[in-house]
């Protein structure tokens, strides 16, 4: 089994981060850290270099979670995949076995969350693994 986090860098992300570390760690089990890079619209050279640039701001992103999962002796897989974050880390918890799926929020209210279609909104609706959802340091 695996531990699963969407990590992207955001407000919540860094509390998921060390919450995520401390569940795989407990389960003595791998992290598996995932950036959902959503391919843009059209297709062409120009699509092409800016899907890379997404890509590439994921890897280094990532990096600093790496890092994180390293200090606390837990072993971790890095993927960067190319669909949008929700559908990305259900296909990586399927694919690893994960026990959790762990993303972090941004302290929107559940109406926004609802309306705006917020990952964590769409991972509770549509994930059969469970999910941690943790909200943002105040």
């Amino acid at each position: 089994m695996s531990v699963v986090l969407g990590y992207d860098e955001s407000p919540g992300a860094a509390r998921a981060l060390r919450i995520a570390v401390e569940v795989a760690a407990a389960f003595d089990e791998r992290l598996v850290l995932v950036y959902g890079a959503a391919a843009p619209g059209p297709t062409g050279e120009e699509s092409a270099s800016h899907r890379e640039a997404v890509r590439q701001a994921g890897r280094v992103g990532l990096e600093h979670a790496v890092t994180e999962a390293d200090r606390a002796g837990v072993p971790t897989i890095v993927e960067v995949i190319d669909d949008k974050p929700a559908p990305a880390l259900i296909d990586a918890a399927n694919r690893h076995g994960a026990r959790v799926i762990v993303v972090g929020s941004w302290g929107e209210s559940p109406m926004r969350g609802a309306l705006l279609g917020s990952t964590p909104h769409k991972l509770l609706h549509m994930s059969t693994v469970p999910v941690l959802c943790v909200p943002p340091e105040e």
